[in-house]
């Protein structure tokens, strides 16, 4: 069965998500790992994916970008990889290999996870992130904590059960002080 995980960017010390045109959105891609990103590693975790899930904000957002940005590192990998969006009213998808899933979104996960290893990204966004940890269907989650207190900004996990033990899997620091968080949900 593949693996579902939640990969977390621009998320501030203080729990926020960075929310486009604020101090710390601006922070965020001032950074090398966002204004470049090209990371061999991250690349290559792209690369492996079977699946890149997004809610349909963010989907609208990513294919914008990838489509109309050839040279971005991740466009050529996401734009010839399988996409799903989870969208109850989003009717067609202009963007090469994607998918529209508009039923029971457990049914809908469960048939991604079917035949074979490897695993799921799921990008966002935040109420696709909470319906997925409210059904516990998350395997792991990747996080990307900026050392920044934003004070504005959306809270990841509002909205999600009261109790959501992980485990930490690796901590990695990057030289702009980010620290990659990845955990596992214990089963």
């Amino acid at each position: 069965m593949r693996t579902l995980i939640a990969t977390v960017f621009n998320y501030s010390l203080d729990g926020l998500l960075a929310d486009e045109d604020t101090d710390f959105w601006k922070f965020c891609f001032g950074l090398p790992e966002n204004s470049r990103p090209d990371d061999e590693a991250h690349l290559e975790f792209l690369r492996g994916a079977y699946a890149h899930v997004m809610g349909r904000t963010t989907y609208e957002g990513t294919s914008e970008a990838m489509m109309s940005s050839p040279d971005h590192p991740f466009s050529e990998l996401l734009t010839s990889g399988r996409k799903v969006v989870f969208s109850r009213t989003m009717r067609t998808a202009e963007w090469a290999g994607t998918t529209i899933a508009a039923g029971d979104t457990t049914e809908e996960i469960d048939k991604l996870r079917k035949g074979g290893d490897g695993y799921i990204i799921v990008w966002g966004g935040v109420r696709l992130w909470h319906s997925l940890m409210q059904r516990d269907l998350l395997d792991e989650l990747h996080v990307s904590m900026f050392p920044y207190v934003a004070g504005e900004g959306t809270r990841l996990f509002d909205g999600v059960p009261k109790s959501y033990e992980l485990e930490l899997i690796s901590s990695t620091p990057s030289r702009s002080g980010i620290v990659y968080l990845r955990y596992r949900r214990p089963r």
